[in-house]
């Protein structure tokens, strides 16, 4: 049975959190080498078992953009999409949306982009024009039923621009939510966030109308700041974060990025704090070490490593 921390509540944080868990789909997208269509569901199976009730499967994209994820409908297939657990997909565009919707899918995330050179880069488009590409997509999505989730990318620092107005950032994810996306996203995608910029952007949007509870936070480790930061989102009663199993996952826009902030790690913030999450620690440990093993190569979550040795 895993070591687990002193538990110390603070009444002003959130007594729950939900852990939206991303392993399967950005944890996974930029391994060079295929994982197995099996090896996929087993996974996502370990992390439903552990406790996560959100699951982030795959994205249906063009196989030719993400080659690793060229199997999403067929992953799609082996997951109970009526169960209590959310599965959701990725869709780039409206023909990503025609096949999530055949596949069953009913919980569907749009990728959008808080800067210029990223909308180019990664979408086609301007930073305007993406939403042009994006309001059909909801539209249609939410037409059928199904709930949207917007991702907000390079929300607090961008690698070809630089540091990123806070003003521009409200912006742009307000503009995904009044398009209909019941929560947003803010992702730290080259893992420049330091703790103060994440209060500050959190409390512009309240400024702006936005609330804590339309907001999740999707922290990367790079200069080993996510868990500080994610720290300083539930002093603003953020109670939504993303989280990698096992913290797989990068950016390929940041040398040396060291993946998505692991759930593990989150986890066992959350616990010490006394704040309820629903996860077994042990169940999800033995997961990302049983991926790891699939990936040849060891987990980079301290809490993994910890409780491992």
């Amino acid at each position: 049975m895993a070591a687990l921390p002193m538990v110390v509540r603070d009444e002003a944080l959130p007594s729950r959190v939900t852990i939206y868990e991303v392993g399967a789909r950005d944890g996974l997208q930029n391994e060079k080498k295929t994982v197995p269509t099996d090896v996929k569901a087993e996974f996502i199976g370990r992390l439903v078992d552990a406790g996560l009730p959100v699951v982030e499967a795959t994205s249906f994209v063009h196989p030719r953009w993400v080659p690793q994820l060229a199997d999403a409908g067929e992953l799609i297939a082996r997951l109970d999409l009526r169960g209590p657990v959310a599965f959701p997909v990725l869709v780039p565009n409206e023909r990503g949306l025609d096949r999530a919707l055949e596949a069953g899918c009913t919980h569907i995330a749009i990728f959008g982009s808080a800067t210029e050179a990223f909308a180019q880069k990664n979408l086609n488009a301007t930073l305007d024009g993406q939403y042009a590409m994006f309001e059909p997509v909801v539209d249609r999505a939410l037409a059928a039923g199904a709930e949207v989730r917007g991702y907000l990318s390079m929300c607090f620092g961008d690698p070809w621009e630089g540091a990123v107005p806070i003003g521009q950032v409200v912006a742009a994810g307000k503009r995904l939510l009044d398009m209909g996306a019941t929560q947003l996203s803010l992702g730290d995608t080259i893992g420049v966030a330091t703790a103060a910029h994440v209060g500050a952007l959190i409390d512009a949007f309240a400024a702006a109308g936005v609330g804590a509870d339309q907001l999740a936070m999707h922290f990367h480790d790079t200069y080993g700041q996510a868990l500080a930061n994610a720290h300083a989102s539930l002093l603003k009663g953020i109670s939504t974060f993303d989280a990698s199993a096992g913290g797989l996952g990068g950016c390929p826009y940041a040398k040396s990025a060291t993946g998505n902030l692991a759930t593990e790690d989150l986890v066992w913030m959350l616990t010490g704090l006394g704040i309820e999450h629903g996860v077994d620690l042990d169940k999800l440990a033995a997961t990302s070490k049983w991926m790891a093993g699939h990936l040849g190569r060891p987990s980079p979550s301290a809490v993994v490593r910890a409780l491992s040795a």
